[in-house]
């Protein structure tokens, strides 16, 4: 897999990502009525997806590279442990005092934590991967 190969997918996958993002906080603060701008904003939707996306990239065209395929499964289990991993700062973040319903800031923020894996696998048979 070249660099500009995993760029292009990295690209697609942060624009999807972006996408689906964007629109679960639209319709989940629509359909609950509740705003949590003060807290997420589109700004940091983009910039952690656009993160997300790239730290996958890389750690994927490094692991194919140093060790070709056979790498390829446990870059992918790896990838979902880290998704996982990564709720723990969202289930211990500390929220302004006057936010209304913080219990529901973990359902909106914790399934676009794994928006960025999704749309890198989702895509990957389109660039022949074995993601």
């Amino acid at each position: 897999m070249t660099l500009k190969k995993t760029a292009l997918h990295v690209l697609i996958s942060a624009i999807l990502a972006i996408a689906a993002s964007l629109i679960y906080n639209d319709i989940y603060s629509t359909a609950l009525d509740v705003n949590f701008g003060k807290v997420v904003n589109m700004g940091g939707i983009i910039g952690a997806t656009v993160f997300g996306c790239v730290l996958i990239g890389l750690t994927y065209y490094f692991g194919f590279k140093w060790k070709g395929e056979k790498l390829l499964g446990w870059i992918n289990i790896g990838i979902a442990v880290l998704s996982f991993a990564s709720i723990a700062g969202v289930l211990g973040a500390q929220l302004p005092m006057d936010l209304e319903s913080p219990e529901l800031f973990p359902g909106l923020v914790i399934p676009m934590h794994f928006f960025p894996a999704l749309s890198v696998f989702t895509i990957a048979p389109f660039f022949k991967s074995k993601v």
